[in-house]
C-alpha cells in the first residue's frame, strides 16, 4: 500500500503531464496481455504519445487541480483507466483505431482534446478528424489569401490590357 507522500507525488507527477501535454484520451486497455500492451506501448512512443496507467481516486485528485472543468470525465473513471497524452489532437484517436484493427482494445472511454470533452468510444471516428488550433489558422489564412491573388491577378491581367489597347490606339493615331 502506497504512503500518502507517495500519492501525492504520483498526483504530482501526473499534473505535470498533463499541464505539458495539449489533449489528454481516457482509454481501457485492460484486458491485453504484456505482449500486446508492450506492442501498443511501442506504437505511442513512436508516435509520440505518452501511456500512462492509475488508479481512477488519483486520476479524480488530478483533474481536481484544474481550473478547466475536467470534472465532466468523472464518470467516465470507472473500470480501468489508462490516459494516452499527445501535442496533436488526433493521433491517439488515430493510433487506437489503427491498433484496433487487431486487437478489441483500447476501449476510448473519453477525451479532452482541443478545448473540448468527448465522451464515449462512439467518438472516436470524430476524434481522428479533429484538426489543430494551428492548422484551422493555416487554412483560413489560405481561404483569405485565395480571393486577394484572383482579385491581384485580375487587375494585373486587366492592366496589361489597357496598356495593350492604349498602345493600339497611339499607334493608330500616328
Amino acid at each position: 500500500m502506497k504512503t500518502i507522500k507517495e500519492k501525492q507525488n504520483i498526483v504530482q507527477d501526473l499534473v505535470e503531464k498533463i499541464q505539458n501535454s495539449q489533449h489528454m484520451y481516457l482509454a481501457d486497455i485492460s484486458g491485453l496481455n504484456a505482449e500486446v500492451t508492450g506492442t501498443l506501448r511501442r506504437k505511442c512512443y513512436e508516435k509520440e504519445v505518452k501511456l500512462v496507467v492509475t488508479k481512477n481516486t488519483l486520476l479524480k485528485r488530478v483533474f481536481d487541480q484544474f481550473d478547466e472543468n475536467l470534472n465532466e470525465l468523472y464518470d467516465l473513471l470507472d473500470g480501468p483507466t489508462s490516459i494516452m497524452l499527445s501535442d496533436t489532437g488526433n493521433v491517439p484517436a488515430k493510433l487506437i483505431k489503427e491498433f484496433r484493427k487487431e486487437h478489441d482494445r483500447p476501449i476510448l472511454k473519453g477525451a479532452y482534446v482541443e478545448e473540448a470533452i468527448y465522451k464515449g468510444d462512439d467518438q472516436l471516428e470524430t476524434l481522428t478528424k479533429v484538426k489543430s488550433n494551428y492548422v484551422l489558422i493555416c487554412v483560413l489564412i489560405y481561404q483569405l489569401h485565395s480571393p486577394m491573388n484572383n482579385v491581384m491577378s485580375a487587375l494585373q491581367s486587366g492592366s496589361n490590357i489597357l496598356t495593350g489597347v492604349l498602345k493600339t490606339l497611339s499607334d493608330k493615331e500616328e
